[in-house]
């Protein structure tokens, strides 16, 4: 049984459709707002109602909110394609194929990095949620490249706490479409859930700090291989900052780049791998770095783009 809300509507949403005063009342995405009403768990003065009707001031609202399902547990289970790039006592440094994520989440059935190191065997630390456990970062799942997991819980905090001070140097390349000008730059945009509620992010005002450094490696005809130093770890900051900017990442469909680019250079995701990540380790305190090479895809649509030029 979910939560149940009874509420009169406010003077400040009469005639509003009655999934945005939803989302208004509630903080719900409009799209979470027409599952509600969709199901039957909205009911105005006591009849079901579509989600386009227009609300009135005054008018009584019965919503049922249902509890959030639950995150999944990691199956552990070995990753085909994820190799280990450095590992000690402390720590272990994938490189993090296409197509798995960080930890698992409700919607995520796919392979994850944290199920695929227990399946190999690796210890790592019990710290944080059950279902993320040793995650310091993450990468998206179709987002490859360097990425660190605690193996001690001394590793963990001393790690959290790098990453929230901003003392990892986490290094990106990125294939955009066009030319950036100026050649070089910072984007200081502020970024958050996209209001479409589709799960997309996007730089909304009052949004988290985000901070993107970029740098041109080379100018092609069709697009710029670019060298990105991360300052904050916003969920899709690059992508987002790289489409504000009019500049998509290669194959980034989701953030308005050209499919037809996309095919031409036989690319199925966002070009964009985490090349290097370096940071103090935990226990020597000696500054470690790790370097990833261009999976095969990434690496073969540079070479098509560059022929090209």
């Amino acid at each position: 049984m979910g939560e149940q809300r009874s509420l009169p509507v406010p003077e400040g949403l009469e005639g509003e459709r009655l999934d945005a005063a939803l989302a208004r009342l509630f903080g719900f995405s409009r799209t979470r707002a027409a599952e509600l009403i969709a199901t039957g768990d909205v009911l105005v003065d006591g009849s079901i109602a579509a989600k386009s009707d227009r609300v009135h001031a005054g008018a009584w609202l019965d919503v049922t909110i249902p509890p959030p399902p639950a995150t999944p547990m990691p199956v552990a289970e070995p990753v085909p394609g994820m190799t280990i790039l450095y590992e000690d006592d402390d720590i272990v440094v994938v490189d993090k194929p296409i197509g798995v994520a960080a930890h698992p989440t409700v919607g995520w059935t796919g392979p994850t990095v944290i199920g695929g190191l227990l399946g190999a065997g690796h210890k790592v630390a019990t710290s944080g949620a059950a279902e993320r456990q040793g995650i310091v970062h993450r990468l998206d799942a179709n987002t490859t490249g360097a990425m660190v997991v605690a193996k001690s819980e001394f590793a963990y905090s001393h790690l959290k706490r790098a990453f929230k001070e901003r003392t990892v140097d986490k290094r990106y390349h990125a294939l955009v479409q066009g030319h950036m000008d100026p050649l070089r730059g910072t984007v200081d945009a502020p970024i958050d859930r996209h209001p479409s509620g589709d799960g997309r992010f996007a730089v909304v005002a009052g949004g988290k700090e985000s901070v993107t450094h970029y740098d041109t490696v080379e100018a092609f005809r069709a697009a710029s291989l670019l060298d990105i130093k991360l300052e904050t770890g916003r969920t899709h900051q690059i992508r987002v900052h790289m489409s504000a900017l009019r500049h998509p990442c290669v194959g980034d469909l989701m953030y308005g780049a050209d499919p037809t680019l996309a095919a031409r250079l036989g690319v199925t995701r966002q070009w964009l791998h985490a090349v290097s990540l370096a940071f103090e380790h935990p226990a020597s305190g000696e500054w470690v770095s790790f370097t990833s090479p261009y999976p095969e895809d990434l690496a073969r649509a540079l070479e098509i783009v560059s022929d090209e030029s």
